[in-house]
């Protein structure tokens, strides 16, 4: 599986064609995130909004919605907080669950919303989520070329859904919100992922994990950036890959600019913002090491993206272990 990730604006006369939660936008555009919640540390625990954070995709060419809310520093620092209470509970009188090393299954769920029978309409066949799974799995296994994590993914089921009401799938949406809460299945650790098309020029997107399990935990994203999908330069399935790293509890590669602590993983380098398409060269901070273009939490080409750092690795374990973790 090689690099990937993002589209020019498009609409083929088939299925989805507006969006995906990464937005895909223009050279401006900037980090997605849905609405933010505010992680209040009373008691050790966090005070969320109905909705869970969530953190978005977009391609390039976007014009439709560029840089939806992405999170401040102060989010970022209640999110971080929190994480490192909830490491330290959790670690008291029981273990934090697997190592590096070890390996952790996610079932996973997928909803694929139609607005009718056809692949126009949205029904997209089951060989392309299949090959989805795939790519989840050479991607996290570190077989594309970048750090091996601990998950591998497992399809458990796929339903489908017609109702016009739900498609396309509009994010922060009240539709939205009935959509999840009348689909979503499993715990925290069953990764719910819907398909269809999006609005608003959205690639995907995805919520955060929190302590506190919502109805609308998942992952978000445009039918047609799966594998084979219709969705120019963002069709081999990265799109997802991007997202679960979000659901996993990853920040994108430009979080916080070239200032602070960015992204909150050390072994990948500042990035001022997103980079689109596959630039060669890049490097829009003084620090060390040239934009990670290649990483899959940036907003590049699907042909361009192949890897997480092991820094990334380790901080989505210790995502599972302090919120998804039975």
């Amino acid at each position: 599986m090689g690099l990937r990730h993002h589209l020019p604006t498009w609409r083929s006369t088939g299925v989805a064609t507006t969006s995906l939660a990464l937005v895909l936008g223009s050279a401006g555009i900037g980090v997605g995130v849905a609405p933010a919640v505010a992680l209040a540390g009373t008691s050790g625990l966090c005070s969320e909004s109905a909705d869970a954070p969530s953190n978005a995709k977009v391609r390039a060419g976007a014009t439709a919605r560029q840089d939806p809310d992405s999170l401040s520093a102060a989010e970022v620092d209640r999110r971080e907080a929190d994480l490192s209470r909830t490491l330290v509970e959790r670690s008291r009188g029981q273990a934090l669950g697997p190592s590096v090393l070890a390996t952790v299954t996610i079932p996973v769920v997928v909803h694929v919303i139609q607005e009718n029978s056809t692949r126009a309409g949205g029904n997209i066949p089951d060989s392309m989520i299949t090959s989805q799974i795939n790519v989840l799995n050479q991607a996290y296994a570190g077989s594309t070329g970048g750090a091996a994590t601990a998950f591998a993914f497992q399809l458990q089921s796929i339903d489908r859904t017609t109702n016009t009401s739900w498609y396309p799938i509009v994010d922060g949406s009240s539709a939205e919100r009935s959509m999840k809460s009348s689909l979503r299945t499993g715990g925290k650790g069953t990764l719910n992922l819907y398909l269809g098309e999006l609005s608003d020029n959205l690639l995907g997107w995805a919520t955060f994990p929190t302590r506190t399990l919502s109805s609308q935990d998942g992952v978000v994203a445009l039918s047609e950036s799966l594998p084979g999908g219709t969705a120019t330069n963002y069709n081999e399935g990265d799109t997802v890959t991007h997202e679960v790293g979000h659901w996993l509890n990853l920040y994108h590669t430009f979080q916080g600019g070239c200032s602070g602590q960015g992204d909150r993983v050390s072994d990948t380098p500042a990035e001022r913002s997103a980079a689109y398409q596959c630039p060669t060269g890049r490097d829009t901070c003084s620090a060390a090491g040239v934009d990670p273009i290649h990483n899959f939490m940036d907003y590049t080409y699907d042909s361009c993206m192949y890897q997480f750092t092991a820094g990334q690795a380790a901080r989505m374990l210790d995502g599972w272990n302090a919120y998804r973790a039975s």
